[in-house]
């Protein structure tokens, strides 16, 4: 049974209709890339997933658990945040609270309802990952004291601390000049060698093609091709993913 099934997923903002009815799985340990041209709604497709936005239409299962169906969308907040924590998502932005240390951004969230027992270990499980993100010795700088690849790679660790059962990249490296790109795609990439389950929304074709399992290419808010990541990207059968592709790999 995959770990994720999205079934004909729809989301229109006014008039204006972003998602046509997606529909994909994802197996637990794979990653999966998803292309596809601005505002083809990949974003969109995220959101939805990570329940920041509500979608139409259409149903979302993680684990065999149905946790959307369109016809009957859960409003209560309270389980909202529960829903979200099958999901962790990583921002273009960033997105880290400036008051707050890089070891408390990544313990913030975990702290919030645990048990005064569990926090020694919260604490310890966010070091380690700030450790395998390369920065044990930034622990005690604020954001702004770190450079954005830095930066990232605190976010990277405040969704792992949540232990997601799918962590989600929207545009990770966009926001990075091409130096601290590198950085922050050598994390990506030694989570996907771990069997860690992702869906990476990315414009780096290259990394799409040699981390992800599987690639989809969006285009006008429906999936117009999917596949084997490499197979797609080198040898993709439709014209329009051609096209995109020709114009983004040099």
């Amino acid at each position: 049974m995959p770990i994720l099934e999205v079934k004909n997923l729809k989301k229109k903002f006014d008039k204006n209709q972003i998602l046509k009815g997606i529909s994909f799985d994802l197996e637990e340990g794979q990653a999966i890339s998803i292309i596809g041209s601005s505002g083809s709604g990949k974003t969109t497709l995220l959101r939805c997933l990570n329940f920041l936005e509500t979608a139409d239409e259409g149903t979302i299962t993680v684990r065999g658990e149905q946790l959307f169906d369109g016809k009957n969308p859960v409003t209560d907040p309270d389980l909202l945040r529960k829903m979200r924590l099958h999901f962790g998502l990583v921002f273009q932005q960033f997105n880290l609270f400036p008051q707050y240390t890089a070891l408390e951004n990544v313990t913030l969230a975990p702290l919030i309802n645990a048990e005064a027992n569990e926090k020694a270990g919260i604490i310890e499980n966010a070091k380690d990952l700030l450790d395998q993100m390369g920065l044990s010795d930034r622990m005690d700088n604020y954001p702004h004291q770190l450079s954005g690849g830095q930066q990232q790679r605190v976010a990277i660790a405040r969704a792992l601390a949540l232990k997601p059962d799918i962590l989600c990249f929207d545009e990770p490296t966009s926001a990075l000049d091409p130096e601290l790109t590198g950085e922050v795609l050598r994390v990506i990439r030694n989570l996907a060698e771990k069997n860690t389950t992702m869906i990476i929304v990315t414009h780096e074709m290259a990394f799409a093609r040699d981390v992800a399992d599987k690639a989809i290419f969006m285009d006008d808010g429906a999936i117009l091709e999917m596949g084997p990541a490499d197979e797609l990207i080198n040898n993709p059968k439709e014209e329009r993913t051609r096209q995109f592709l020709s114009g983004v790999i040099k």
